[in-house]
């Protein structure tokens, strides 16, 4: 069954807006879980925008699903990461001031840079999983890097999906076939929707779990966090 990881990044926003703790980022993971998420999903950057190092730290000790740490494995990360010991580490290749996440690695061109970094984390018995576009190529490399798992960059599916869903879809089954050839676990994430969800998991079922937040968070405006998460859940 394909798992459905939370991220609250968009929620550490919302609070961050006003400097206070409203709304209260760990009660919001701790009821994603109660609601029925697999998994909380954390993006910290470096200028801690939305999700600071400290929040990091405190989800660790509560959460009890599984705890994915995306981001640049830029020194400061890396260190956090190796203290924390999160369930998955998820390399994206973000620069420091980028708004969102909108490009995968070339696993091609960064193989060592990544083999040194994943066998760093997967010492520590962390999975590791690398954010790539749905390309063969890029999947085959992620393998050669040592990672357990890669995860497709859904930006162009999404955007895609209404003009055309078949070819939309078409590269990601492709790459998604490649990682099952080779080994490989599969995740899915960015722009993913309640429009767009039952269709990519219907074409690619064999996906273990797939980051959901911004979609969530806006639906949850008005459906409330209960109700979406439960559909979300559905498409799945």
């Amino acid at each position: 069954m394909t798992k459905l990881s939370v991220n609250i990044n968009k929620v550490a926003t919302i609070r961050n807006a006003r400097g206070a703790n409203n709304p209260d980022v760990m009660q919001v993971a701790l009821d994603c879980e109660l609601f029925g998420a697999d998994g909380i999903t954390v993006h910290p950057r470096p200028d801690e925008r939305h999700i600071r190092y400290q929040d990091v730290r405190d989800l660790r000790q509560q959460i009890t699903t599984e705890f994915n740490i995306e981001g640049n494995p830029i020194d400061k990360y890396t260190e956090l990461v190796l203290e924390v010991r999160p369930t998955q580490v998820t390399l994206v290749p973000d620069s420091h001031d980028q708004l969102t996440s909108n490009h995968g690695w070339n696993t091609k061109e960064h193989k060592n840079y990544l083999t040194e970094i994943i066998s760093r984390f997967r010492a520590d018995g962390i999975r590791t999983s690398i954010f790539v576009d749905a390309d063969v190529e890029m999947v085959r490399y992620a393998k050669e890097c040592g990672a357990d798992r890669v995860e497709l960059y859904t930006e162009p599916y999404a955007s895609g999906y209404a003009a055309d869903r078949e070819a939309a879809i078409r590269p990601f089954v492709e790459a998604a076939t490649e990682a099952r050839r080779l080994g490989l676990g599969l995740n899915a994430g960015h722009d993913l929707s309640l429009e767009n969800l039952h269709y990519y998991h219907q074409n690619i079922p064999w996906t273990d779990e797939v980051s959901i937040g911004h979609a969530i968070v806006c639906d949850a405006l008005y459906m409330g966090l209960k109700a979406t998460i439960e559909k979300y859940k559905m498409c799945l």
